[in-house]
């Protein structure tokens, strides 16, 4: 009798959890996916789809029950990692725990938990919604500039920065803009830390983290800071990212991450001191653990999470020699032009891409409204330089 395929759920159906889905379907697995219905390619790429949002967690712990999964994961989404861990726990399943959970996927409880341990992070304050016209950063000993923040969305959603000097107009729209993007009507308000953008990309294994690649970003900046370009390999002193290294290593261990992806962003300063920003027990998104991981570092970043969610070790052996990728994102016509000159010019280096609007068609506010974005790699980062924003792209040259 030939053995059952293992089952799979995956949380989301998203265009950002089709190589996740994908990935599982070529490892053997019947994937479930589950997310509210609305066209998504993961609807149809699924063995089986479910159409329940990723927010009822219950109705999502009883469906995987009937059906007997084996395994369950996500990628790219913090909301979606409240279910993965709620199902977990429920039916025994390997994952990181409920309180793992609740504090990382809430800013002010992460801010809280490293402050406790001495992990470096900005000094915040949490805002509730009955607390904004009357809350004044000075009352806290807060310095300008200050980012505001929703507590528990990720993409750049309900992001403010402000400057120097204090304006009560200004101040009262950021924690407007991000109490309306807020699930749980709370804004994070916190010092802004110096430096340079970048992400940690991990896999952990029984409390064991394995560190695959630091990512270097490049962003619009104020006051939104919606990111437009990543880079691998980051271009540091092997130095700085020795200390990058320990800094989230330890952080992972502070937020109680034993199992599966991480995404740690930082800040590192021109003096090389680190700033915890906030992390993900999940994968990066914007193509970062879906297809940068693995075209830079040979590392099958992808199979390594459904070995975790299947309670498999993960196998990181390379498959192939690191290559430097980027991933880029369109925002305008000029964008769009530039990527269709690659496309004629240099199609060899293109590996992915994907479109979700028009220019014009909206503006763009946030990560999700975005026109799209490629992926490339090569063996020189020089050869994906001309199409890269300028700080990013004067460090790939060297690469």
């Amino acid at each position: 009798m030939s053995k059952s395929k293992p089952k799979l759920a995956v949380i989301g159906a998203s265009h950002f959890q089709l190589p996740l889905i994908q990935k599982a379907q070529q490892m053997g697995c019947e994937v479930h996916a589950f997310a509210w219905e609305c066209g998504d390619v993961g609807e149809k790429a699924a063995d089986v789809f479910h159409p329940v949002s990723i927010v009822e967690t219950n109705a999502i712990v009883d469906a995987c029950k009937e059906v007997g999964i084996d395994g369950i994961c996500t990628i790219a989404s913090d909301l979606a990692t409240v279910a993965v861990c709620t199902v977990a726990d429920a039916l025994g399943l390997v994952g990181n725990s409920i309180a793992c959970m609740n504090v990382s996927t809430n800013k002010n409880l992460m801010r809280k938990a490293f402050a406790s341990a001495g992990d470096p992070s900005p000094r915040s304050v949490l805002v509730h919604a009955d607390e904004q016209d009357t809350f004044n950063p000075a009352t806290y000993g807060l310095q300008y500039p200050l980012i505001v923040k929703p507590t528990d969305r990720s993409g750049s959603r309900g992001i403010t920065k402000l400057e120097t000097p204090y304006d009560a107009d200004a101040l009262q729209s950021a924690l407007q803009a991000a109490l309306e993007q807020s699930f749980a009507k709370e804004a994070l308000v916190e010092e802004f830390a110096t430096g340079d953008e970048f992400s940690v990309e991990g896999i952990s294994w029984k409390g064991e983290h394995r560190i695959l690649t630091i990512t270097r970003k490049g962003t619009t900046g104020a006051p939104h800071f919606i990111e437009t370009a990543h880079l691998q390999p980051c271009g540091l002193s092997n130095a700085t990212q020795l200390v990058v290294r320990e800094v989230v290593t330890k952080a992972l261990d502070t937020l109680g991450v034993e199992y599966g992806a991480s995404h740690s962003e930082l800040k590192v300063a021109s003096d090389g001191t680190v700033r915890i920003i906030e992390i993900g027990a999940r994968m990066g998104g914007d193509c970062i653990g879906s297809h940068m991981v693995q075209l830079s570092t040979g590392i099958d970043y992808l199979g390594a999470v459904v070995d975790v969610a299947l309670g498999h070790e993960p196998d990181l052996t390379p498959s192939h020699s690191p290559a430097v990728s980027a991933a880029r994102f369109l925002f305008n016509k000029d964008d769009l032009k530039m990527f269709k000159t690659l496309q004629q010019e240099h199609p060899e280096l293109v590996r992915y891409s994907c479109m979700t609007a028009e220019p014009g068609a909206h503006e763009v506010l946030d990560s999700s409204t975005r026109l799209g974005h490629f992926v490339m790699a090569a063996s020189e980062g020089a050869a994906l330089a001309p199409y890269l924003p300028n700080k990013l792209a004067r460090v790939a040259e060297v690469l």
